[in-house]
């Protein structure tokens, strides 16, 4: 450090900080700032949205919380009665209390599954690996519980997630194809897993850090081999990209994912995250670090050519800006415009296609709307059933369907919940969502600057992101990439937890 104070490098960039203070621009864009944060904090149509519901506000305290919330810690319970019962033999064990450190280590164990998991390709990746990682570290709660006696948290989650999972349990109860809807079942179990475990486990920021930095891996990882690839040439698929509308385009990077919307997708969720670990890291060599992963990132996710997650990231930003510091709105909107000419040709080219008809990609999704609202109105209640393999027999059986390209799924977040979930699983997940993400605004804008409130505004900001680019595709067409959303959304709930605790 001493040597970056002493350097010319740091000189020159002090006496550049001095000369904006005392600038025009500075004064203009501060006051610009001020105003945007009066006008938050006075807004008429913000302050309703900030409040929390009645339902949310009355989950803790009501019966299926503490049902539930009994039900899943008995495990944890009863082994915490036996460590009372037979506590010295235990202690006289150095076996034991490996085992018991260990589980008190739960999120160091997250983070080497984390860093591990989502950087394996695709040729070598099995969905079971998460179920497996889910119940790994519940049983590593459960070890660590048994001495300490802590408790699953469930009454944090909140009680539209709650609702969620019972519409996922539901679909496939009432599924048109059970058998198929089945194995669907495990990949939410072990998202629920996934949540419930960080929420819990999570006790301080440095905890939130460490987590962060696992998704940092990931993006640092998938997001160099993926500038690999573009450097040894990636072949032009007909599959991804319309030729005639994006003539010279070059083939999409997919980094190890074989698909670079789903890449794409990992990156609008990870790359706020890595953001906000840059920010609260301490030490400078651990922020440029952490820029130098950010930045590479970024360029992998233009050279993904995923206008959806474009869209979505930009949101992103937006939102982070906005939650983080209100005052740099005016700063970021600056920058964004006097960036958009140093953007790559095929760049602004894929951008201006975006509503672009004459794109078989944009116009091959009207069938997939249309089939989607038929099976709403044929069973708005119940759905089709849970996974995209019902909906598709659904559809096929009924001829719902008359696209030319084979149905996967309606490319649209909302419809794909509705038709798989019914009424009850598209009230659940769009309240989830919206509860988070108020939980996040609402910390952000009543604590001071921590660690817990940055990454629950960079989560947060995540989810917005996702739920904007989620009008154009389906985010849980992959496995691995739902588990990777439901962990950014848990961390926004473990960063309001800290928040919390920091505040008191």
């Amino acid at each position: 450090m001493t040597l970056w104070q002493t350097s010319l490098t740091c000189q020159i960039w002090v006496l550049l900080c001095d000369v904006y203070k005392d600038s025009n621009l500075h004064r203009l864009l501060a006051a610009a700032g001020r105003w945007c944060s009066e006008q938050i904090e006075t807004s008429r149509i913000l302050r309703p949205l900030c409040r929390e519901g009645a339902a949310a506000r009355a989950w803790e305290s009501s019966l299926p919380c503490r049902a539930l919330t009994a039900l899943v810690n008995l495990p944890g319970t009863l082994l915490h009665a036996w460590y009372r019962a037979w506590n010295l033999t235990f202690e006289d064990s150095f076996f034991a209390r490996l085992v018991f450190d260990m589980g008190d280590s739960a999120p160091v164990a997250q983070f080497w599954c984390i860093a591990a998991l989502w950087c394996i390709p695709y040729e070598r990746w099995n969905n079971a690996y998460s179920f497996m990682t889910g119940i790994l570290l519940l049983l590593l709660f459960y070890a660590g519980s048994m001495r300490s006696g802590r408790r699953l948290d469930i009454a944090r989650i909140g009680f539209y997630p709650a609702v969620m999972f019972l519409s996922v349990v539901l679909a496939v109860v009432f599924s048109y194809a059970p058998g198929l809807s089945a194995r669907f079942l495990i990949y939410h179990v072990s998202a629920a897993l996934l949540v419930v475990v960080t929420v819990s486990a999570v006790r301080s920021a440095e905890d939130l850090k460490r987590l962060c930095a696992g998704a940092a891996v990931c993006v640092g990882g998938t997001g160099v081999y993926g500038i690999v690839q573009r450097i040894q040439g990636v072949k032009v698929n007909p599959s991804y990209v319309d030729l005639k509308v994006n003539a010279g385009m070059p083939g999409r990077v997919y980094s190890i994912f074989d698909n670079p919307n789903t890449f794409a997708q990992v990156l609008l969720l990870l790359l706020p995250l890595v953001l906000a670990l840059m920010i609260t890291a301490r030490h400078w060599q651990w922020k440029v670090v952490c820029a130098g992963i950010f930045c590479v990132g970024g360029m992998a996710m233009a050279m993904t050519y995923s206008r959806a997650s474009w869209v979505g990231l930009a949101c992103t930003m937006a939102v982070f800006v906005f939650l983080w510091k209100p005052k740099l709105i005016p700063a970021f909107i600056v920058l964004c415009v006097l960036a958009v000419p140093f953007l790559p040709t095929t760049v602004l080219n894929r951008i201006l296609t975006i509503t672009n008809t004459a794109d078989s990609s944009t116009s091959s999704r009207v069938p997939l709307y249309q089939a989607a609202l038929a099976v709403i109105r044929r069973s708005p209640i119940t759905g089709a059933g849970l996974g995209t393999a019902a909906t598709q027999a659904y559809i096929r059986n009924l001829n719902l369907y008359h696209g030319k390209a084979p149905f996967v799924h309606s490319h649209n977040f909302y419809l794909e919940v509705w038709i798989q979930m019914g009424i009850l699983g598209v009230i659940g997940f769009v309240g989830s969502m919206l509860w988070n993400i108020k939980n996040a605004a609402r910390a952000a804008r009543h604590t001071g600057p921590s660690v817990g409130r940055t990454m629950a505004v960079a989560a947060a900001s995540a989810m917005c992101g996702a739920m904007i680019c989620g009008i154009a595709d389906f985010l849980w067409n992959y496995p691995r990439v739902m588990c990777i959303f439901w962990f950014t959304f848990a961390m926004a709930i473990a960063g309001v937890k800290v928040c919390m605790q920091e505040s008191k």
